[in-house]
């Protein structure tokens, strides 16, 4: 199989797989440093006297991870696409579907 690098086909698929790999490391680094930081704060909470429930159930602590992870999911939707609850197709199969009701 002769591969035409100089293809429009081509150029559009390595951009696709560039997004599909920056995704993969912004989900790569929203883990590792926010299980650092959430890690650290219940750390510090527990140092300070609260007890291991209070450290791991403090809302404080999750704060960054809960912004950071909208943000994240805001790029996987703009990579993967967003889903389309109340398309057109989503309307055709719902029709089909209780048409065979």
């Amino acid at each position: 199989m002769e591969r035409d690098f100089d293809s429009e086909k081509y150029k559009k698929v390595k951009k696709r797989i560039h997004e599909i790999k920056q995704f993969y490391k912004h989900f790569s680094a929203y883990l590792i440093i926010n299980l650092f930081f959430i890690g650290r704060r219940i750390y510090k909470d527990i140092n300070r006297g609260d007890s291991v429930i209070d450290a791991f159930t403090d809302i404080n602590n999750y704060n960054f991870f809960f912004w950071w992870g909208i943000g994240l999911i805001i790029h996987g939707m703009l990579v993967f696409g967003a889903p389309k609850i109340f398309s057109k197709d989503w309307e055709q199969r719902k029709i089909d579907e209780m048409m065979k009701k």
